[in-house]
């Protein structure tokens, strides 16, 4: 039984280390963003609606594996959400579908 509990325990570890190696400061994303990666808004649309950061699109994380192939292939996708959780949740998704996705958290991070 006390495998199991360890098992469980190394999988939740596995899961928030792989989300925080995927983060990645405003910085190295607007620079990401510069040379063509894809600034994704994993929020509602009603979120959305209220404001976003230029350039982005629209795609809440719900929605997102269900559309992945509105994602374009081929270039690197930069994620933000309110918080920061939907984000992480959609660089994972992105990811186990095979794109280059980053995690930027939330946008009153990437917010110029």
């Amino acid at each position: 039984m006390a495998a199991q509990g360890d098992q469980a325990i190394m999988g939740l570890f596995n899961m928030f280390s792989s989300r925080s190696s995927h983060r990645i400061v405003a910085d190295e994303a607007w620079n990401r963003i510069k040379a063509g990666a894809v600034l994704l808004d994993v929020r509602t649309p009603a979120e959305f609606a209220g404001g976003s950061l230029e350039g982005a699109t629209n795609l809440p994380v719900q929605d997102l594996a269900g559309r992945i192939a509105d994602v374009p292939a081929g270039q690197e996708v930069i994620c933000f959400c309110r918080s920061g959780q939907r984000s992480a949740a959609a660089v994972e998704i992105l990811r186990q579908a095979g794109y280059t996705a980053f995690d930027a958290g939330g946008i009153g991070s990437l917010a110029r």
